[in-house]
């Protein structure tokens, strides 16, 4: 019998990649290609959506070469994706008409206010689980549409599509034949109803947004059609789409109620599976709808903290104290601690759980003794502060404590991080042995639906952890460290405040 394997396509916020996995979860080959960032104005982030598609295809061949296989030992295709990230195109040439808006970007933040001030936030909480917050797609459709000449009247002529990165992505791989999104991409739009699983006619006439631009939306373990031979050597099933946070959660096998994970990518996102019950934060959480491999929707709660990893680029890239993302854990552990130092990187605003769009970074207790090595050391110590501070709102919505907590992310490697995280949130961090877990689970949904596994008591054979981070911080050191964390997020946010 001829060996069969599961491609996943995994586009992120800075990178696109391509991995292969085997029936045993394992990954054969892979390959990854990063592409421009753009940012126009201050808290504007874009992406050209043709780099996206130039790097995503072609690390698909090569990742088919290092795997020493070809097109036709793929047996389905799973695409994982940034969420949020908006691109409207023209449907006969093909050409998106602006640049991709990433999730990252603020510049629709002051009509969320004005929405906000005219009373429509409890409406779309109520509908979407969200909060309104330039975060979601639906104010970076409005923006496209209000501001590209044209853009509104081709929109009202049928001649426009609208999608988020999974949905272009189908729809370039499959020779322009699939025009869909999951039910996790079209989740995040704030245009989507997240209880009778539909779009929304109230909210589309809020946003002024035509119906006819809309993505159809399935399970995100659903055989979409096939990718086209003439893209990628042969015609291949996409049975697995999902939003990166829901797609690593289904990799973590996260599928029971209370069970929780949290990736440390460029930006780190908590997500705690809540069941068939969508529960109401009232702690700056949104309520999102889970990736799943039955019909019947699940829900999960949800922390979103916008600059995780990113700060560790911006370390490498802007200020270059660093050569490579794995430095920061040689240059942390070269002192005990930050020297009093606290860093808040809210490059873009803050996300979950104060949802403040007009806070900027801050660095506080800086002194002449002040080196490198503590600004890299309270850079890291700030992804894990932020992510305490969603673990605590979620606890408190939840109504009980989380037990344990697993991880994934490039930024999960290191294990710096993860034992400071263990630490503050005094909880033992489970890392599993392979951390490409976005890709996994949404390898996991696209077999799943094509029958290359069984069923989930299969996939669970594969789980195997590679290492546990236990805490080891005293009481009294861990309360006078999150009190300092705390005056350093309230200073961001008084000097921000308007």
């Amino acid at each position: 019998m001829c060996v069969k394997y599961i491609l996943a396509l995994d586009q992120g916020t800075t990178s696109s990649r391509a991995i292969v996995f085997d029936k045993y979860g394992k990954i054969v080959g892979s390959a990854q290609q990063e592409f421009p960032q753009i940012y126009p104005k201050n808290g504007w982030v874009e992406h050209n959506p043709l780099d996206i598609l130039g790097s995503q295809v072609g690390v698909i061949g090569e990742a088919l070469v290092r795997s020493h296989i070809s097109a036709t030992d793929i047996v389905s295709i799973g695409i994982t994706n940034q969420r949020e990230t908006t691109i409207i195109w023209n449907k006969i040439t093909g050409k998106p008409i602006y640049n991709a808006i990433v999730w990252q970007c603020r510049r629709t933040a002051d009509y969320c206010q004005s929405l906000k001030a005219n009373g429509y936030e409890k409406m779309v909480y109520d509908k979407t689980g969200l909060m309104i917050d330039a975060y979601f797609s639906a104010t970076k459709i409005k923006w496209i549409l209000d501001n590209v000449k044209g853009a509104r009247e081709k929109a009202l002529n049928n001649e426009l599509m609208f999608g988020t990165i999974d949905t272009y992505l189908m729809w370039n791989l499959s020779n322009r034949s699939i025009f869909a999104t999951d039910y996790t991409n079209a989740s995040r739009t704030m245009l989507f109803n997240i209880h009778n699983l539909d779009w929304d006619k109230e909210l589309l006439e809020l946003f002024d947004i035509p119906e006819s631009i809309l993505p159809k939306v399935y399970p995100s373990s659903y055989n979409y059609g096939y990718a086209s031979e003439a893209i990628i050597g042969h015609r291949i099933p996409i049975c697995g789409v999902a939003g990166d946070q829901q797609a690593s959660l289904f990799g973590q096998l996260c599928i029971d109620k209370g069970t929780a994970k949290t990736t440390y990518g460029t930006g780190c996102f908590m997500l705690v599976n809540t069941g068939d019950t969508p529960i109401v934060s009232k702690n700056g959480l949104i309520t999102t709808l889970a990736a799943s491999s039955s019909i019947k929707p699940q829900y999960v709660l949800e922390g979103s903290v916008f600059v995780g990893g990113a700060v560790v680029k911006w370390l490498r890239d802007e200020m270059r104290m660093i050569q490579k993302a794995e430095d920061t854990e040689y240059y942390a552990l070269r002192v005990k601690d930050t020297n009093g130092v606290y860093f808040l990187p809210a490059f873009v605003g803050l996300g979950a759980p104060y949802w403040n769009s007009d806070v900027r970074g801050i660095i506080v207790g800086l002194t002449r003794g002040t080196t490198r090595e503590h600004i890299i050391r309270a850079a890291l110590e700030a992804i894990d502060y932020q992510v305490y501070d969603v673990l605590k709102a979620m606890e408190q919505d939840l109504k009980y404590k989380i037990k344990y907590l697993t991880v994934d992310g490039g930024a999960s490697a290191n294990n710096f991080l993860m034992q400071f995280q263990s630490d503050l949130l005094n909880i033992n961090i489970y890392r599993p042995k392979v951390i490409e877990v976005t890709a996994l689970g949404v390898c996991y949904l696209a077999g799943l639906c094509c029958g290359y596994w069984k069923d989930i008591e299969e996939i669970k054979k594969n789980v195997k952890i590679e290492k546990i981070f236990k805490p080891n911080m005293k009481h009294e050191d861990k309360a006078k460290l999150i009190a300092e964390w705390n005056r350093c997020t309230k200073t961001a946010i008084h000097f921000s405040s308007k």
